[in-house]
């Protein structure tokens, strides 16, 4: 069997491994190495292919005995294979990853005048492709450079903008590396961050109708360009949207919001056994954390003290990924909570009847007809959901529902 990997300094949570596996029958395992092994570990380690990420594309450089083309033009490798005479060849997979993240976005490079925030490693590759697709203007934005923060207004006239920065990535999601109203003929945004799936410029860039395309499909292609080269043959195009379909799937939360006493809790406890997700309550969660029951929230605190406290929770969780969360049925009451679970999450509507919602221990449930607080809510249910899905049998039917969507 093949033996591949890849190689970094601090790798935390990769998702190579989760990629390499849906590619080919081979081994693939994550090597952190300090900077002073990463010379030894490649002349002595066994193995056939290897992915290298920061910050070590330049340093492995010199271990090779061939670049590729598009490694050589960028001055860096991402990835190496072991020929038969055991020596290594250099590729950048970078390329091609991010030429196939702009074909997807179906935004129009060609003349364009671009924006590339950031100048680190990947910059580099990002300003070749664009080079190579025949882009009008490319501006690196850094933080020390000609071009830089304090003044963007230079450059209001950009018709695309790239992220290369760490900028909004996991954990430090909510933040943006600008603010897209600078930009008033922005016409596309390309955010190479995958952890959240959606960051605050591209939120952004969703309210503002500006197309966007997110780094997980970049990841995902220059994943299979790799493993073509791991495995030594072709792999078809198709394999790319493949990987790509599941690995949304199996990263999104499934968000569950609706009245109180819809079910949300109930189905979503069988649809994380259904899908192999965690199931976390938001409520049961916010509880855990006050120490108090609702009702003494409330009497407390008042129904501010319970939605200031109902958002922290949610900013908590909507960072994670791979859950199915059940929401208080009146979050939606509260705007901010919207890119909160939008992030990561596929938000699900359960509607049910209203005569058969309960209203035990459900403050606001007892404290008016529930028709009003419907009539109220349901818009922002509307304004918040993916899909509605009609909860008039059992669980196990709303389930389906949900799996099939």
């Amino acid at each position: 069997m093949l033996k591949c990997g890849l190689l970094g300094e601090k790798l935390g949570h990769s998702y190579s491994p989760q990629i390499h596996k849906m590619l080919g029958d081979y081994a693939y395992e994550l090597y952190e190495q300090p900077p002073e092994n990463v010379v030894d570990f490649l002349k002595c380690a066994d193995f056939q292919g290897m992915n290298v990420t920061i910050p070590y594309k330049k340093t492995v450089i010199p271990c090779c005995a061939e670049l590729s083309d598009a490694a050589a033009r960028i001055g860096s490798v991402n990835t190496i294979v072991r020929r038969s005479d055991g020596s290594l060849m250099g590729h950048n997979t970078d390329y091609a990853g991010f030429v196939w993240m702009v074909k997807r976005s179906g935004i129009a490079i060609a003349g364009a005048k671009v924006l590339v925030l950031g100048n680190g490693g990947v910059a580099r590759t990002v300003c070749t492709v664009l080079e190579d697709m025949g882009a009008g203007e490319i501006v690196v934005i850094s933080r020390r450079g000609e071009n830089n923060y304090s003044n963007l207004h230079l450059h209001r006239d950009a018709d695309v903008i790239v992220n290369t920065t760490p900028v909004g990535m996991y954990p430090h999601n909510g933040e943006a590396a600008v603010d897209l109203r600078q930009f008033p003929v922005c016409r596309g945004v390309l955010e190479l961050i995958y952890n959240p799936a959606r960051t605050k410029l591209m939120l952004d860039a969703e309210t503002l109708g500006i197309p966007c395309e997110g780094g997980l499909s970049m990841l995902v292609a220059q994943a299979v360009e790799a493993s073509s080269w791991f495995q030594s043959k072709p792999i078809p195009d198709s394999e790319v949207e493949r990987v790509l379909t599941a690995m949304e799937r199996q990263m999104e939360n499934i968000v569950l919001i609706g009245m109180p006493g819809c079910g949300k809790t109930t189905v979503g406890t069988l649809l994380a056994q259904r899908t192999g997700r965690v199931f976390v309550d938001a409520d049961e969660e916010l509880v855990r954390q006050a120490g108090m029951t609702i009702p003494e929230i409330f009497a407390e605190e008042g129904e501010e003290g319970f939605r200031k406290r109902e958002t922290a929770v949610l900013a908590e969780l909507g960072k994670r990924s791979g859950l199915v969360i059940a929401t208080g049925g009146g979050c939606v009451t509260r705007p901010e909570n919207y890119p909160l679970l939008h992030q990561n999450g596929r938000i699900v509507w359960l509607q049910r009847n209203i005569a058969a919602l309960p209203t035990d221990g459900r403050p606001l449930s007892q404290k008016g007809r529930l028709e009003e607080m419907y009539r109220q809510r349901k818009p922002l249910y509307e304004a918040f959901a993916d899909v509605a899905v009609v909860q008039d049998g059992t669980p196990a039917d709303a389930v389906k529902k949900i799996v099939e969507m």
